[in-house]
């Protein structure tokens, strides 16, 4: 477990560069990452053309990306530093407002592939596991190595072997326990000991509506799939949901112990907001969250977080290369300088994520700001799953 008062100092004294994660894009916004060199005319004379060689122009690809405002500001910020050490390639950010999804953008790559278009004009997607798993399927992403990237070298190699070198995961983020240490000396270490916890302190645990946030969806997942083997959290087989009813049991009885004696806030800033204010002492929240509203003072400087066993879901964003893309080189290029410290600092400090490179590789600072935390959590690939189990949650444990 971390203090977190000492974590966000010591991510602040980083003093890496600017915002980071997200949000509103404007046209304005979008028309800034299409500033590139003006490309010479192809009716210019042969003279006008050799003072100004095609060779000598900067290289532009294009990176569709998605998430809130802070995703966008971090990327508006890792791009122009990127862009001033290789002044060769040119990166034409496509942001796509948090809430219009992600999956336009993956149909418009497979459908470019399968009417013989390329990667129709994108060349690096970010997006989350079960697009990497699906994009595999599809043989829409290139398998990346390190004699192109590096600094991959410095990525858990397991991490890699997950999804076969399809994706690079850049940045990461897991739902854990935070709460108030004044009130809480010695927080649950495994899921029986919080159910305990919970039952002894009655209305001072919350976690947000599964349907409205991950953190409450996280702890909803987390329990019904606590007593089945290990392997269950990858299947996608409708079967297994004959084996949910003893989780379901346990979340209708954790009902009257809850905030409210079966309230559950919207949206994961909604437990957060009942932890600010002292309405409760404990609730599930998302690592980089927790973080960043204690740098900001809007969570008490006494907040400390832990991960639990079996773990809650976590995991990192990936970068995909679209196998058809006719700029890879350029694309390796970026994604060496992402995964290297100097750029992995700055997603820290901005994102307040867990890096996607291996801890080892950061300063120590860094390393020990996330001691207890950035291990331990599980990726859940249940697939449509997860909409049957926010449908069953609601009508048996909401609704009681």
């Amino acid at each position: 477990m971390i203090q977190l008062k000492k974590g966000l100092t010591v991510l602040s004294a980083l003093a890496l560069t600017s915002s980071i994660l997200a949000g509103c894009g404007t046209k304005a916004d979008n028309a800034n990452s299409n500033a590139n060199a003006s490309s010479a005319d192809a009716s210019a004379p042969a003279s006008e053309s050799s003072t100004s060689p095609a060779s000598d122009k900067p290289v532009e690809f294009s990176f569709y990306f998605t998430g809130s405002q802070n995703v966008k500001d971090m990327w508006d910020t890792l791009v122009p530093k990127f862009e001033e050490q290789n002044k060769d390639v040119k990166v034409k950010l496509v942001y796509i407002p948090s809430g219009t999804g992600a999956q336009p953008t993956y149909d418009r790559i497979l459908a470019a592939k399968q009417a013989g278009k390329g990667s129709g004009d994108i060349d690096l997607y970010e997006d989350s596991l079960s697009n990497v798993t699906k994009g595999g399927k599809d043989d829409l992403w290139d398998t990346l190595s390190l004699d192109s990237i590096p600094n991959i070298g410095k990525i858990n190699p397991k991490t890699m072997e997950n999804v076969s070198n399809l994706a690079v995961p850049y940045r990461a983020s897991a739902v854990v326990l935070a709460y108030n240490s004044d009130k809480v000396t010695t927080p649950p270490s495994t899921l029986d000991e919080l159910y305990e916890w919970i039952r002894n302190n009655p209305e001072k645990f919350a976690y947000n509506d599964p349907t409205t946030g991950g953190a409450g969806s996280s702890f909803v997942t987390t329990s019904i799939y606590k007593d089945l083997p290990d392997e269950a959290i990858y299947s996608t087989d409708p079967a297994i949901q004959k084996d949910w009813d003893n989780g379901f049991a346990t979340l209708k009885d954790l009902g009257k112990y809850v905030y409210g004696k079966g309230i559950y806030p919207k949206k994961n800033q909604g437990t957060l907001d009942l932890l600010a204010n002292g309405e409760v002492d404990m609730i599930t929240a998302w690592s980089d969250m927790v973080l960043e509203q204690t740098a900001k003072g809007q969570l008490p400087a006494t907040t400390k977080m832990k991960q639990i066993t079996p773990g809650f879901n976590g995991g990192p964003t990936y970068l995909m290369v679209p196998k058809l893309s006719e700029k890879k080189e350029a694309v390796y290029q970026f994604l060496d300088y992402v995964m290297s410290p100097e750029a992995q600092g700055v997603i820290v400090e901005k994102m307040h994520g867990f890096p996607g490179i291996e801890l080892s590789n950061m300063p120590q600072e860094i390393q020990d700001s996330f001691k207890g935390v950035s291990e331990g959590f599980r990726s859940f690939n249940i697939g449509d799953l997860d909409k049957e189990i926010t449908k069953r949650w609601q009508s048996e444990v909401a609704a009681q």
